[in-house]
């Protein structure tokens, strides 16, 4: 690696050095958010996914782009300039979106645009007009596209990192160089030279908590210098194989792959020479379905346990429970292509709601699980009456309450193994395959205690846990070991043997795919696809089942076929397992993505891992700490949290210099959260210089609670001066700075004529930033250290300093930032849940759809149940519920309900229903009474606002408030 910076010719050293950041002064944040979502709904296609879909909490690779690029870039006096400078470097820019064209079709160019007839020769199945020559329609064909609002664009192009850089970049250099004086001619030679300008050398970029490694690993990619760390080590082993094995050259990765492909060649000859996965005919196993066995307490029967009994809907296959009386059991049939009537009784399994329901019980309403579990309380703890498996347990003993059952095997065709496209069946279970179960287990029972001594098999105990406990309670687990089948455990300890760097990576992969956790994934009926086994790790948790799906060695072995290739440049990387706060590494830029206050508990959930991959590690992860240090993780919400993180960032600010740059990324929308976050910053030394909202994530059952869709980059320098600031002087500063920044975002927004920059939401959080500027800025107020706070306990309901001023600049910029249309005066007499109501109005009017922004409103104005406002929540096509919608909900209580507009819209509802306003009038004077006629001129202001910003949006409800409003204008005594 290169370890030396040569300067440029024409590159000035340090003439950088006092610049403001292009981040620190403007973002597009609307084109970065479409990018990000485009990145985010690519889904197992994301580049660092294959890695390991275990860790859920990547950034975008394309933030990530934007927020370096965007530190590195210097704010000039030209900032329209400067945006398109960077929208270039992004690959963002309508020339580049050309170049990133993936497929577009004939059908797809629309009709009636103005050039159509010249590109397209129509019909039933239009084609390309044939006196074309292939660069006029390509020509023509960007022309098209970029009349596309940019989201739209981006369905039909390759994502930035999916293309040659030579390609995507090509052209742009002359212009690059003159604007940033700089001589470049790839991007990480402008990378190193916009360092030299800023810091003297190559910028050294760092994550102190890298996680599952797109911060370090985009960085590198860019052509910075990397420092990565994080305490746990399966996220510094993803972190270190983004550099090593995603980002290898074109000859190491051919060499890895060889390698992988001789252990796996190995394994399988292995599995092939015991027989275990072949029946008599040459037929192999492509995956073995087992479920949970119990004894009903009511009957005495014994019961196959799972919800539901569909194997595969494509095919119409069903396990059918079959009566045997004489062993008070039941056999299990497999049956293909059944009706649909037999379909719709097998999915009704036999545990339902909690309670384990069979033909043979003649309560229909069967036993609770709980009852048959034993559960109980003993010393004000839940316990129950499983047994506590021992080290040396791998399957059930025969007393124990829950058994395991093989009950159908899906088989590949002789004929068909090693084709590309193999043709499978189901089948029951025969006393042959039995046997092989009953042989599998043998070897494994034998080399048990050996495998464990020699780290092939983990020997490692469950430590209890917020996701942990329930191992034990649901299953009576008590080691890491359990959570594996006996098949798993053979196929896995063989993968294990003579185990490299890069095989460590693969086996921590193949153990998301093959455990107990492990669901039966019958697909829909008309998907076309077949039935597959689940990972374990489909979200954040540690699921136990009743029944599960173990893959064969032949389908589980190409877990490694599909991780693609970006060759990094050479640059100095470097990764730490470390804790934050002990970091001690001098980086110009930090990135970090760091711990939420209900964040995942990575701490419990990586054991699964590091129990495989603690004994025996090869190099380099050998000289790693393989424990999760769970006491040493930052975590929870409380002082502890808080202290913990300042710890952390002063490391970080000490090995900061005064010139460098800190983004903190982070997800979250709970106000006492942010606020926590802003008294951390400005207890390690550090000053907010700006504040982006950009939409990182897809809907999902991933982000219930206080995850949303957006992510926060909050853009910090070092606090160099004491200075000390009297609480009544700063809310002035604070009113000023806010009038300064909404006038420089506006006027980029005025001179920016291909799209709307800046949504209500980004000038919002904007002016939030502005506030935060001015507060950091100060080291005390009132000579009192307010930083203080984060070290303390607060009482219930107890504001800080900050979270007062934190408020106050909300509440500024929310007077600022009155609608268009929309009375100044009207607009300070509003309640916090019509305020956003009357905002996202106007917003919903100028075409948003993102729920990231309605969140954020909503945590501006306080609003704490803003979806009962709602009409949709999806991700990017959220909107409040109309008039029609909210109906007569909502009508009942304070605040809202009583408001005049909540009253104007029901209003605006009784007149659609009758298409009558005198209806709606009618409601409003008998609700109001003798206030009707001082309160008629508001009502009148409300209607016509709605009115206004539902014309296009609710066409109906426009209409119906328009005469409602001109009703309600003429009405007299």
């Amino acid at each position: 690696m290169n370890t030396m910076t040569l300067i440029p010719p024409k590159v000035a050293p340090l003439s950088l050095a006092d610049a403001p950041s292009f981040i620190e002064r403007e973002l597009p944040v609307g084109r970065i958010s479409a990018e990000a979502y485009k990145e985010r709904k690519a889904g197992a296609g994301q580049t660092l996914t294959a890695l390991g879909s275990y860790w859920k909490g990547r950034k975008p690779l394309i933030l990530v782009r934007a927020t370096v690029l965007g530190c590195l870039l210097p704010a000039t006096n030209d900032p329209m300039k400067d945006l398109r400078i960077f929208l270039m470097l992004m690959g963002m820019d309508d020339t580049a979106i050309a170049r990133r064209i993936k497929s577009i079709s004939p059908r797809d160019i629309d009709s009636d645009w103005s050039s159509y007839s010249k590109l397209v020769e129509p019909g039933d199945r239009p084609v390309w007009s044939k006196s074309l020559t292939k660069e006029d329609r390509h020509r023509l064909v960007a022309e098209w596209l970029a009349t596309l609002p940019y989201d739209d664009r981006l369905a039909f192009c390759f994502r930035p990192e999916e293309c040659n850089d030579d390609e995507l970049f090509a052209g742009i250099w002359d212009e690059v160089n003159a604007h940033l004086k700089t001589s470049a001619r790839s991007f990480p030679e402008l990378i190193e030279q916009l360092g030299i300008m800023r810091f003297g050398h190559r910028p050294k970029v760092a994550d102190t908590f890298c996680g599952g490694g797109s911060i370090p690993f985009e960085a590198a990619r860019m052509g910075c210098d990397v420092y990565a760390s994080d305490l746990n080590p399966i996220a510094c082993m993803l972190t270190w194989g983004a550099f090593n094995f995603i980002g290898a050259s074109k000859e190491k990765r051919a060499e890895v792959d060889a390698e992988q492909k001789r252990v796996a060649q190995a394994v399988d000859a292995e599995i092939t020479r015991l027989g275990v996965e072949h029946d008599a005919h040459g037929n192999r196993a492509k995956a073995y379905l087992y479920c949970l066995e119990t004894r009903c307490p009511k009957t005495g029967w014994i019961v196959p346990m799972a919800p539901s009994w569909v194997i595969s809907k494509t095919r119409s296959v069903i396990a059918r429970l079959v009566p045997d009386h004489d062993r008070r059991r039941y056999e299990i049939v497999i049956e293909t292509g059944v009706d649909e009537e037999a379909m719709k009784v097998a999915a009704q399994g036999t545990v339902q709601g909690g309670r384990l329901v069979h033909p043979m019980n003649p309560e229909k309403d069967g036993v609770a699980i709980s009852v048959i579990r034993g559960d109980h309380r003993e010393d004000r703890i839940n316990k129950n009456s499983l047994r506590r498996w021992e080290k040396h347990d791998f399957v059930p003993r025969p007393e124990d309450t829950m058994q395991e059952r093989l009950y159908c095997i899906q088989w590949i065709t002789k004929a068909s193994l090693g084709k590309r496209r193999q043709h499978t069946f189901f089948a029951s279970v025969t006393d042959e395959d039995l046997a092989r179960e009953r042989q599998v287990e043998a070897v494994v029972r034998e080399n048990l205690a050996r495998w464990q001594d020699e780290g092939l098999m983990p020997d490692m105990p469950i430590e209890p846990g917020e996701e942990t406990t329930r191992l034990l309670r649901e299953r009576g687990w008590t080691h890491w070991h359990h959570l594996f089948g006996a098949r798993q455990l053979l196929m896995l300890s063989l993968s294990r043997r003579d185990i490299s760097a890069f095989g460590a990576l693969i086996l921590a992969n193949d153990l998301n795919f093959n455990a107990k956790l492990c669901g039966i994934h019958s697909r829909s009926a008309n998907s076309g696809r077949d039935t597959c086994i689940d990972r374990v790790f489909i979200n954040q948790a540690l699921n136990t089942l009743l029944n599960y799906g173990v893959r064969s060695f032949e389908y589980a072995a190409d877990n490694s076929t599909n991780i693609p290739s970006l060759t990094l440049p050479d640059t100095r990387r470097e990764v730490v397992p470390r804790n934050a706060n002990m970091h001690g590494v001098s980086c110009e830029l930090f990135v970090t993505d760091p711990p939420y206050a209900d964040a995942v508990n990575y701490h419990e959930i990586t054991e699964f891992f590091i129990a495989w991959l603690r004994k025996n590690a090869p190099p380099p992860f050998d000289q790693w700490t393989w424990d999760s240090q769970r006491s040493k993780a930052i975590k929870g919400s409380d002082e502890k949290f808080r202290a913990d993180m300042v710890d952390a960032y002063k490391a970080i600010a000490t090995h900061m210099p005064d010139n460098g740059l800190q983004v903190v990324m982070f997800t979250h929308q709970d106000a006492g959260v942010w606020a926590d976050l802003a008294a951390i910053m400005w207890s390690a030394g550090l000053r907010v210089t700006a504040a982006w909202n950009i939409v990182t994530e897809t809907e999902s059952a991933l982000k219930e609670g206080n995850y949303v869709q957006g992510t926060i980059l909050l853009v910090l320098r070092k606090r160099l001066a004491a200075k000390n600031a009297k609480r009544m002087d700063i809310e002035g500063e604070i009113e000023s700075e806010v009038d300064r920044q909404l006038k420089v975002l506006h006027d980029l927004d005025e001179d920016w004529t291909a799209e709307r920059l800046y949504t209500d939401g980004d000038l919002q959080l904007a002016a939030y930033a502005a506030a935060l500027r001015v507060i950091t800025g100060y080291e005390t107020i009132d000579r009192v250290e307010v930083g203080a706070d984060v070290y303390r306990k607060f009482k219930k309901g107890e504001k800080t300093v900050i979270r007062e001023l934190i408020e106050y600049a909300a509440s500024v910029a929310n007077n600022k930032l009155v609608p268009e249309g929309f009375q100044t005066g009207l607009w300070r007499e509003l309640d916090p849940a019509s305020r956003f109501y009357v905002r996202m109005l106007d917003m919903e009017s100028k075409g948003t759809t993102r729920f990231a922004d309605f969140q954020d409103f909503a945590k501006t104005f306080a609003v704490a149940d803003h979806k009962a406002l709602m009409g949709s929540t999806k991700a990017n096509a959220a909107s409040l519920a109309g008039a029609d919608e909210m109906k007569a909900r909502l009508l009942e209580g304070k605040g809202f309900p009583t408001s005049p507009l909540r009253r104007v819209l029901f209003a605006i509802y009784k007149t659609m229903q009758k298409e009558d306003p005198k209806y709606g009038m009618s409601y409003l004077r008998t609700e109001y009474g003798p206030d009707y006629w001082p309160t008629r001129t508001k009502l009148v202001e409300f209607a016509r606002y709605v009115a206004l910003k539902t014309v296009k949006t609710r066409p109906a409800e426009y209409a119906a408030a328009d005469l409602l409003a001109q009703k309600l204008e003429v009405d007299r005594l």
